[in-house]
């Protein structure tokens, strides 16, 4: 029932990230690693590829607007082709080895390398697009949707839902309210102090299990933060319309005023994101911001720009090369050039 209104949500965002005001990033030591060179050299998708990730047998999986793709390092496989013609928006694979694959308008996919479930707002999901999908330390998956959030603990599901400029869990004392959102949740954590952080197209919310708590800076609540993501010494990176942010525990600082849509920690501690260029002629960059100077207010970067204008999401192979979606389907970088698959 959100395809028509989710594809408009989508060109909207496009336009807005391309025509609004460019202001001068704050990044120093800026090397522009590489341009795309290579055409597509084999038959991924073709079709926008909002995520992308590895299995824990170094397979990687797209999640795109023409399926859900596997790629096992000689070749493709859209496994979901013949169950849905749905588009596909986000991925994830649980502790079990079971794949969840998120949809635009038939709730969500669970696929454990046999047989393929779907489950929808029939089985309890709060809305049939799920934008995001996570695990959190119980083992818990977790589904980021127009208008709230759905906790699956195996059995079935519990709602959060988001009412005005708040955050709810549903349940039968939950009073009526007269302003109901249908802001997306677009990222979901667990850091590593239990506290779940919430991203949304509204605020930004931390949830202790109890209550939902509006995350500001300098009494300015965070809106429209697309990605949050934890690094392994425990901080906090949202990014957003209003750029890049990294959170101490204590302070927030602002890395880039540059849009952010994705943000991926990779194993050597190095933090990428997909953001915008840093002038208005420039394409949308993947960036390399080095794990040994995050601590400043000014860490290094690379750029490795792009000729697509919008990039999504980013996971590192098991070879070290970078791969992340566009518009157009799938990328690799392998530290000099990028090549569209």
């Amino acid at each position: 029932m959100k395809m028509n209104y989710n594809f408009a949500i989508l060109i909207l965002s496009i336009c807005f990230v391309a025509c609004k005001k460019q202001n001068q990033p704050l990044l120093t030591d800026v090397k522009t690693a590489s341009t795309f060179q290579n055409p597509f050299v084999n038959n991924g998708p073709r079709a926008i590829t909002r995520n992308v990730i590895k299995d824990k047998k170094g397979n990687l999986w797209m999640a795109a607007f023409d399926g859900v793709f596997k790629y096992d390092g000689s070749g493709f496989t859209n496994v979901i082709s013949k169950v849905s013609q749905d588009r596909f928006f986000s991925i994830l694979e649980d502790r079990k080895g079971t794949l969840w694959f998120g949809s635009i308008n038939s709730g969500v996919y669970s696929y454990d390398g046999t047989s393929i479930q779907n489950f929808t707002t029939a089985d309890g999901l709060i809305n049939n697009f799920m934008s995001w999908i996570y695990e959190d330390k119980k083992g818990n998956i977790w589904f980021g949707s127009e208008g709230g959030a759905s906790r699956y603990d195996g059995t079935s599901f519990q709602n959060f839902i988001l009412i005005g400029d708040g955050m709810y869990e549903d349940k039968a004392d939950l009073p009526l309210y007269d302003n109901p959102s249908s802001d997306e949740v677009t990222s979901i954590i667990e850091d590593k102090s239990g506290k779940y952080w919430f991203a949304t197209r509204g605020y930004t919310f931390i949830y202790n299990g109890k209550t939902f708590i509006t995350v500001s800076h300098e009494n300015q609540p965070f809106r429209n933060v697309r990605t949050i993501c934890e690094d392994k010494n425990g901080r906090i990176w949202l990014g957003g319309n209003d750029g890049l942010w990294r959170y101490d525990g204590k302070t927030f600082i602002r890395i880039s005023d540059k849009f952010t849509g994705y943000i991926y920690a990779d194993s050597h501690g190095n933090i990428w994101t997909s953001s915008e260029g840093r002038t208005p002629s420039d394409n949308w960059t993947i960036n390399r911001f080095d794990a040994k100077t995050l601590d400043s207010a000014e860490p290094t970067v690379n750029e490795i720009q792009q000729e697509k204008p919008m990039t999504f999401g980013i996971v590192e192979a098991n070879d070290g090369s970078i791969w992340f979606g566009a518009l157009g389907g799938v990328y690799r970088y392998d530290g000099t050039s990028v090549t569209g698959y």
